[in-house]
């Protein structure tokens, strides 16, 4: 456990050392700004699309895409990471330590001003905090698949940056739209899922249904821990090699 809880000071550090970072933290903060602008501007101030498109289609995957691909990318850019994998620490702690940071990142940065956005739209009453609660929840869970399949495309190639924003715009943006399928195969949609069930609001598309959602969500993480894992493994053996 002093080993894992070791790696996540380490990754917790490279990632709050990056000037990115502090972007990113800005983009998460977007929400909070427009709420207010709304409000200044005499807007209407119906939280649900808000939370939808600019917080869930927008904002967390991409806040997730930058901290799940430099979790473990960026140290193998610079070289770093063959000093922790040269230690006789399982690859699957390691693995769980970055992801673990990653997630929990995405969470921190996101979810707060989600929930702030969420009030100052709806007011402080039940149905706002239910609203923004569901969203929130839905959030955590989707930046959670988001975060973890970003860590693992950071490991399978250097250009996971390219290949996460074209799936984000592309796959779950535009094709979406198009290609009735891809909702099945998109955390964007399975996150909408899981918003649509918790809140009753209409999420712009027809929503997968909560098991569905929670299945497609469940099997990014579990696939995509097992990727990292693996590949952390064949450094391993190039290291001895």
């Amino acid at each position: 456990m002093t080993a894992f809880r070791a790696l996540t000071v380490v990754t917790l550090r490279a990632l709050l050392g990056r000037r990115r970072t502090l972007l990113i933290a800005l983009l998460g903060g977007l929400p909070i700004l427009v709420a207010v602008l709304i409000r200044v501007g005499g807007g209407r101030p119906d939280a649900a699309p808000i939370l939808d498109t600019l917080v869930i289609r927008t904002v967390l995957p991409l806040v997730a895409l930058v901290l799940g691909t430099a979790a473990l990318g960026s140290e193998i850019d610079d070289g770093t990471v063959i000093f922790q994998l040269l230690k006789p620490i399982a690859r699957w702690r390691i693995a769980l330590a970055k992801t673990s940071v990653a997630a929990g990142m995405t969470a921190a940065l996101v979810l707060p001003p989600m929930v702030v956005t969420g009030l100052l739209l709806g007011g402080i009453n039940p149905t706002s905090i239910g609203l923004a609660g569901g969203f929130t929840i839905a959030a955590l869970v989707g930046g959670i698949a988001y975060a973890v399949g970003f860590t693992a495309l950071g490991l399978v190639t250097s250009r996971a940056l390219i290949v996460g924003l074209g799936y984000t715009l592309i796959w779950e943006g535009v094709l979406a739209g198009i290609l009735e399928g891809t909702r099945f195969l998109s955390i964007r949609q399975a996150t909408l899922g899981v918003a649509a069930s918790l809140t009753g609001r209409d999420v712009g598309v027809e929503p997968l249904t909560p098991t569905v959602s929670l299945v497609i969500l469940a099997a990014v993480v579990v696939t995509g821990f097992a990727i990292a894992t693996l590949r952390l493994r064949r450094f391993q053996v190039r290291a001895a090699d």
